[in-house]
């Protein structure tokens, strides 16, 4: 029994030892892969990025979109009436003013039909005036004097009636004659106010009536002239607008059908750039808004202005026709041709901007990556405003003169080691 413990304790005790060592040699290796680790992100190279200082400067939010030209003002003549072209007094080209006489159709049945309506319409008017202007029926004529006689011998006894009261009054009269003289004047206005009366009723029948008969023949002359009129003028062209005879597909002999165009005048002193919009681009936007027009292979471009905001949606492509306005000097922009059309949304003279390429979304969350002093990348929040093509103004989370990395910052790890260029966005927009 001594004999079995006594090799059984130096067994215990390799094995303990055997356990120390391996300790050691753990705790050695991963000394030795943390300072091998340590070394190497002590070592690990700076990531190369452009650098932009953050300035204040004017910036411009606008909506740009290709739009198609159109005139002021358009209008395509068409007749009222199928006839052959008499003669064309315009051609292709032709500048005409409002109310000119562009072409005159052949209409020898249409001034003969005017012709024969005067006539009537003459004859009816002499008809009237010698209705209005002849004697009255003899009762009428009758009615007339009795109640001319009847006002005569009225005031005939308002004389005698006022000389009997003032000799009444004197006491050289008797009452006698004073009261005969009152009933005299009576009688006299009753017999007035009666022939009056008769009179006006006369008139109401037998006047009326023949002055109705007339007249009513005289309008029924006068409408039928003024209709053959109409039909006369149907065959003269005349445009109702200012501008240029830009469509005149027919020559004179040829048959101009009634409700087919027979020439075509565009008023393009002005034209009209119609775009369509995304509905969020066209919320944005309000009548008046400045605008550009761009041609292409022209430099230079159009100042204009918004005309129309469509208050409806495009129910084919569900966007917002958006029409734009400007003045066409010297006839350059020609109605149809395609064109680009910048609209003016906001402008700040003074506003915080960078570069949209530093701006970062993520988390819900829009930020950038500040170059810190020491070198490093540091994430921080920023509120944004206005954008332009390829800057972005900042409201909030940054100040003047901070520097940025103003691209490639996308994936970058924050708290990296960055190295770069200082650029200023002046200098990033010129490089691009």
């Amino acid at each position: 029994m001594k004999t079995k413990r006594s090799l059984v304790s130096p067994i215990l005790s390799i094995g303990f030892s055997l356990r120390l060592i391996v300790y050691a040699l753990l705790a050695s290796v991963l000394f030795i892969l943390g300072a091998c680790s340590s070394e190497k992100k002590e070592d690990a190279p700076a990531v190369p990025v452009q650098i932009v200082t953050v300035e204040n400067s004017p910036l411009e939010q606008r909506v740009s979109a290709d739009a198609v030209l159109f005139p002021v003002a358009q209008s395509a003549l068409i007749p009222k009436i199928s006839s052959p072209v008499k003669k064309f007094l315009v051609t292709r080209g032709s500048h005409v003013r409002a109310g000119q006489l562009l072409a005159v159709l052949e209409n020898n049945d249409l001034t003969a039909a005017a012709q024969e309506s005067k006539g009537a319409y003459d004859q009816a008017e002499a008809a009237y005036t010698t209705t209005t202007a002849a004697d009255l029926p003899q009762e009428l004529r009758k009615a007339e004097l009795d109640a001319q006689a009847a006002k005569e011998a009225l005031d005939a006894q308002e004389k005698v009636y006022n000389s009997r009261k003032d000799l009444f009054q004197q006491g050289a009269l008797p009452r006698k004659e004073l009261d005969q003289g009152g009933v005299d004047l009576t009688a006299a206005r009753n017999q007035y106010e009666i022939d009056q009366k008769h009179l006006e009723a006369l008139n109401a029948v037998v006047n009326q009536q023949g002055l109705k008969s007339a007249k009513g023949q005289l309008e029924s002359a006068q409408g039928k002239y003024k209709g053959a009129t109409a039909q006369l003028s149907y065959s003269e062209i005349r445009s109702p607008i200012k501008g240029v005879v830009t469509e005149r597909p027919l020559f004179p002999g040829e048959m101009a059908a009634a409700g087919a165009p027979l020439m075509t005048v565009m008023d393009i002193s002005q034209v009209v750039a119609r775009a369509h919009i995304p509905q969020e681009s066209a919320a944005l936007l309000k009548v008046g808004d400045k605008a550009e027009i761009e041609l292409p292979g022209v430099e230079k471009t159009v100042p204009a202005r918004v005309v129309v905001v469509s208050p409806a949606l495009d129910p084919n492509s569900t966007t917002v026709e958006v029409w734009v306005q400007a003045k066409n000097s010297g006839g350059a922009m020609r109605p149809g041709s395609s064109v680009q059309v910048s609209m003016l949304v906001q402008s700040v003279t003074d506003a915080l901007a960078i570069p949209l390429s530093a701006l970062l979304t993520g988390d819900g969350k829009t930020f950038v990556m500040v170059a810190t002093p020491d070198g490093h990348a540091q994430k921080r929040d920023v509120k944004t405003g206005i954008r332009s093509e390829d800057r972005v103004q900042i409201v909030e989370g940054l100040h003047a003169g901070e520097r940025i990395v103003g691209s490639e910052a996308y994936g970058l790890p924050e708290n990296s080691k960055i190295t770069g260029a200082q650029a200023t966005p002046e200098a990033k927009d010129e490089k691009d």
